[in-house]
Formats: structure tokens, sequence, C-alpha cells
């Protein structure tokens, strides 16, 4: 069987982590199998990268500051690589650009356009396990890129879909996926299994356990993932196609939510009196876009003397980007101020059955308010409802919504 793994930061976080990831995956080859093991930076090393280039400039140029990201991966997967050697396993690393992941031309969150599986098959076939620098490519310019945070879970599942894969291991410091975060919610719970749309609109929320592009790449190729814990040998979550697993014995869904999601990394940008006419959310929002810069909840106010106020959310490490790209769109729309408020959080409540059951919305807004909690921006999909409230609010946004949805471990209750 051919086995592609990742591991996280955590996982490879110092060299005992490292001699441990290498003795799983030893374990692993000792059956016969073959290996592409996928590798994240160690532990913190990515922030502290990121801390030197910023003592250099506040506004690093983006080809530069990947060039220098991407070296964390790359000394994990040599490590690694090295570690499998000394336990007696052929190994070899290989950086994004050497295994052909070729990406668009967008740095900082580069998108993989395709990846040529001829190099690894090589070495599998020479009976090396193959370690991989998670988080980069190469573009058509040569230039490396990097895949935006969480982009190693991207590398292994784009990886797994590329080989034709038997199992796509996911491990991290966590045994799994719960109904929520447990170091918010603890009376949370893991769930034995997750289809591809909740799974993508949990990660897309705020759920902080895989890439939401990681989930995209898995739902179009159909790669069944297991997200487990690499510091024990349980088995974990399984995220799949279909709702087999999450059916009781008659068939019907076991729960209404699967889970509950919080981001406190958003911030809201509010533009006022911008003109009533086609064309405006377009020259915003497309601008947004042309800088990779993803906008979340969006609300527009009612048209008052054909002027508008239009609000919107993105990621809190976007925010003074997107603030220069408005205001130049801004100034050519002819619209009023700007406003930034980087003190909201989101809450998400994420279930494939809710569309099928009234009430829904209802119970989720009656339980914020009776805990004092106010919202300010709502958004929805079929399967998903979130509301943007103040950021100091969202852990007891998040438990009140859990326990309301009967989500709580029945040791909690």
């Amino acid at each position: 069987m051919l086995y592609v793994q990742k591991y996280g930061g955590s996982s490879v976080g110092n060299i005992d982590r490292i001699q441990n990831v290498a003795r799983r995956v030893a374990k692993t080859l000792a059956d016969g199998n073959q290996a592409v093991v996928v590798v994240s930076a160690m532990g913190d090393t990515t922030d502290e990268l990121i801390e030197l280039i910023h003592k250099i400039t506040q506004k690093p140029p983006d080809r530069e500051y990947d060039v220098l990201l991407s070296t964390g991966e790359v000394v994990s997967s040599a490590l690694l690589a090295t570690a499998l050697g000394e336990l007696g396993h052929k190994a070899v690393s290989m950086t994004g650009a050497q295994i052909g992941i070729r990406t668009d031309g967008v740095y900082t969150k580069a998108k993989i356009v395709e990846i040529s599986a001829e190099r690894i098959r090589k070495e599998l076939d020479a009976g090396n396990a193959v370690t991989v620098a998670g988080f980069q490519g190469i573009n058509e310019h040569g230039d490396i890129t990097t895949l935006g945070r969480g982009g190693s879970d991207t590398t292994a599942v784009a990886l797994a879909a590329a080989l034709h894969a038997d199992v796509c291991e996911i491990y991290t410091d966590v045994d799994g996926i719960y109904t929520a975060d447990p170091r918010v919610v603890p009376a949370a719970r893991k769930l034995p299994a997750i289809v591809y749309d909740e799974m993508l609109e949990m990660a897309t929320a705020g759920a902080r356990v895989m890439q939401s592009r990681s989930i995209e790449f898995g739902a179009k190729f159909g790669v069944r993932i297991h997200v487990r814990s690499s510091f024990n040998e349980g088995e974990g979550t399984m995220i799949q196609g279909s709702v087999e697993g999450l059916l009781d014995g008659t068939g019907m869904e076991k729960v209404l939510i699967r889970g509950v999601a919080h981001d406190t990394e958003e911030a809201k940008i509010t533009v006022e009196d911008v003109p009533d006419q086609p064309g405006v959310a377009a020259e915003i929002f497309g601008a947004l876009s042309d800088r990779r810069i993803n906008v979340d909840v969006i609300v527009q106010s009612a048209t008052v003397k054909d002027k508008n106020d239009i609000s919107f959310t993105v990621g809190r490490a976007d925010l003074s980007r997107a603030l220069e790209i408005v205001e130049t769109a801004v100034k050519k729309l002819g619209g009023g101020a700007i406003r930034s408020d980087d003190t909201i959080g989101k809450v998400s409540i994420v279930g494939v059955a809710m569309a099928q059951h009234p009430g829904v919305a209802a119970t989720m807004f009656r339980t914020l308010s009776s805990n004092g909690i106010n919202i300010q921006m709502i958004s929805t999909s079929e399967i998903r409802i979130s509301v943007i409230i103040n950021r100091d609010k969202v852990p007891e946004a998040t438990r009140a919504l859990h326990k309301a949805f009967g989500l709580d471990a029945p040791s909690a209750s």
C-alpha cells in the first residue's frame, strides 16, 4: 500500500519528536508499504522567520518572504529523512520544486496548478521513503511560492490525489475532529467521521485542524482523509464523501448540528456612502480578490439618498493590506469614510441536516440573546450559519451554542 502521511509543526517540534515520527513511519514501512511523508516547519519556526524579516522591514517583498518561509519545511524534511536512515530505512528529502508542485503566480497564498508525480514514483520504485517539504511549490518563472497557513495539509492531500495513494493520514497534536475546539469547549466530543462539505464549512469558519483548500482537494478527487494524533495510536476522524458512519440504525441523522466553529482572527471594514449604482461592489471586491484577500461576511445597508454603506470581514492579518486596497478603490468610486474594527470574532454552527429542519436559526439567535450576546452581522449557507460578534464574547457564545444544540458530551451535562 502507498501511504501519504502529513505531520504538523507540533509533531516535529524538536529532535525527539522528529525521531518519534521516524519510528511511526518506520512501522508503516516495515509491513512492506511505501510512504510519502509531508512535514511542516518545526514548532514555531515559521513565526520566528516572520519575526526576523519584520525586523528588517514591515512590508517585506512577497517573493523574498516566500523564499524565507519555505526554508522551515525544508529543515524538517531533511532531518526526518536522516532520522529514517538511522533506523535503517532508505529515505530521500525533497522540496516542493523538486517533486514538481506547480503553482500559480500569487506569492504567500499560491494555489496548486498541477503536480508531476514522476520524480516521487522513481524514488518510491527505488525503495526510498520520500519526505516532502510541505507548504510550498514553484511558479512558472521558477520562483518559490508558499500555499498559506496550513498549506502542508494541501500538499499532502494533493499528493495523495496525484499518486492515487491508498491512505492519506493527517497527523496532528489532536486526536481527530471535535464538535468544537476542546480548549474552548471542554464538553466537546470527537467525531468518528464527517463529510467533506461539513469539514469544509468548519475549516472555513475557523476550525484550525485542517486548511480548507485541502478539504476541497479531498472532495474533488475522492481522497479519504484520516485525521489522527501523532502522539498515540488511537483512531481519529475520517473525512469522507458519504454519510456512512454518520447515521443511526434507522438511517436517520444522529445529530442536527455537527459542530460549532469559531474564529477570533477576523476584522471588519465598513465603507460609508458609496454610490448606489452597478459596479461598485465589483470594483471593491474585485480589487481584493486580485490580491488574494478572502472576504467572508458581507452586509450592505438599505439605500439612503442614492448612497449605501457596505461592511465586510477579512482575516485580521490581511487588514492593513485590505484597507490600502479599499482606500484606492473608494477614491475612484467617490465614496465616503472607511472604518475598521479588529475586535470582532465569528461563531458558526455547521451540519448537513440543518437545511431540512426549520428553527435552527431561531435557536441560535435565541441562545445568543439569552446570554446577552449582540449580533453584528449574519452569513448563511445551506449547512452553515455564522454570526459576527464581539471577540471577547466568542468563547461564551461557542459554549452556549454547543450546549443548546445537544453537542455536549454526556458526562458534561
